[in-house]
């Protein structure tokens, strides 16, 4: 298995892409920290890993509160005594429509949940893998850190902040033995996308199917990608097959996104 006995963190871990994650790190023989705000479905997840018979800690999550990232920090390390793996997947769609149309109360909860929700994670969790000097990092980003999807200004800016942030904090860490790598999907099968392709249908004033035939346009494979695929490229990045690789942005977008 190749994540024995690890201890990952997943936050996000819920449902979509943060469930697949935790999944996949069961199966390869992790131990999980599983945390977002709904306690049900995490608690859902839960019994989803129970078939791999590892030890799963769930804990209330909220990424727009300093002291409720603190408080995962050290429930983890008391019941864990270390951390081996962190996944930022925790992230919100933001609001769709012009950026003068996007309130400043939305542009920020943007940002505070998916660029500033994922340094208070970092921040809380490195000190304990500085001092025992391995660990891996991963960040869930996005194509749309990359590339332009109109309507979406505050995802746009937060995703694209991740990529600064990933390959600076890769050079900070890396003499401590600590890997930092960010993943970028494109359109992930689920009810996020669902939501986002209706939302970006109204905004143009088209219906859904052609809302996500464009948003396929420039993919080769013309797909949306299952949760799986971003599962596996986790897998990879928080395993000894890539311990050379950091600092890396791994597109996982169809084709979408080759840069």
């Amino acid at each position: 298995m190749l994540l024995q006995e690890k201890i990952a963190v997943i936050t996000g871990a819920g449902r979509g892409i943060g469930r697949a994650i935790a999944l996949a790190y069961a199966r390869e023989g992790a131990h999980l920290v599983l945390a977002a705000r709904d306690l049900a479905a995490l608690e859902e997840t839960r019994a989803l890993a129970a078939e791999f018979q590892r030890e799963v800690l769930v804990v209330e999550l909220d990424l727009r509160q300093r002291e409720s990232v603190q408080a995962l920090a050290k429930q983890t390390l008391d019941h864990f005594g270390q951390v081996d793996i962190l996944v930022n997947n925790s992230g919100i769609a933001g609001p769709t429509a012009p950026l003068w149309e996007i309130t400043p109360e939305d542009w920020q909860e943007t940002l505070d949940v998916d660029l500033t929700g994922p340094y208070l994670c970092c921040h809380a969790f490195l000190p304990s893998m500085l001092d025992r000097r391995t660990g891996t990092i991963l960040l869930i980003g996005s194509m749309t850190g990359k590339r332009p999807l109109a309507g979406r200004t505050p995802y746009a800016a937060a995703k694209l902040g991740l990529v600064g942030l990933v390959r600076t904090l890769a050079w900070e860490v890396g003499p401590y033995n600590l890997r930092v790598n960010l993943i970028s999907p494109g359109p992930v099968e689920g009810a996020r996308i669902e939501r986002v392709v209706r939302e970006m249908a109204r905004a143009q004033g088209i219906g859904t199917e052609e809302a996500l035939r464009l948003f396929l346009r420039d993919s080769p494979l013309d797909r949306v990608a299952p949760p799986g695929d971003v599962a596996n490229a986790a897998v990879f990045l928080a395993s000894d097959l890539s311990a050379s690789t950091t600092g890396e942005d791994f597109n996982v977008s169809s084709g979408i996104a080759m840069y």
